[in-house]
């Protein structure tokens, strides 16, 4: 059973990067469906990215596509995020998933995801 635990949140101006990690244990991310989701206040849980370590599919919402990139190294996650907006600004939370190679990875943004981390904040001021 994954545990999650998120880093590297913090606060930023409009315009700006930040990278923020997901350490992972209790499994080794060889075969799982990753996912980064965020959740501002009064907000549903939206999921930005995802990746199947398996074979590195990436999933992204349109809201960030070409801003945020997904990967991997080990057993961290990592969220690249540049050209920051205000509307980007949400609790950011990790999920993963054991899920077989023979299924594959474009269906990991679409997961029940159940084991989201604690969260990191990210906060984008204009």
């Amino acid at each position: 059973h994954l545990q999650l635990v998120e880093s590297g949140g913090g606060s930023v101006q409009a315009g700006g990067s930040l990278r923020i990690s997901c350490a992972a244990a209790g499994d080794t991310l060889n075969r799982h469906c990753m996912a980064w989701s965020r959740q501002a206040p009064g907000k549903e849980r939206e999921v930005v990215a995802s990746i199947y370590t398996g074979s590195s599919d990436t999933y992204y919402a349109d809201s960030v596509k070409g801003r945020f990139t997904i990967s991997r190294a080990g057993n961290t996650l990592y969220l690249q995020m540049n050209f920051l907006k205000p509307e980007d600004t949400a609790m950011y939370s990790c999920g993963g998933i054991l899920w077989p190679i023979s299924v594959g990875g474009r269906v990991c943004s679409q997961l029940a995801y159940d084991n989201w981390g604690q969260g990191t904040q990210v906060t984008v001021s204009s």
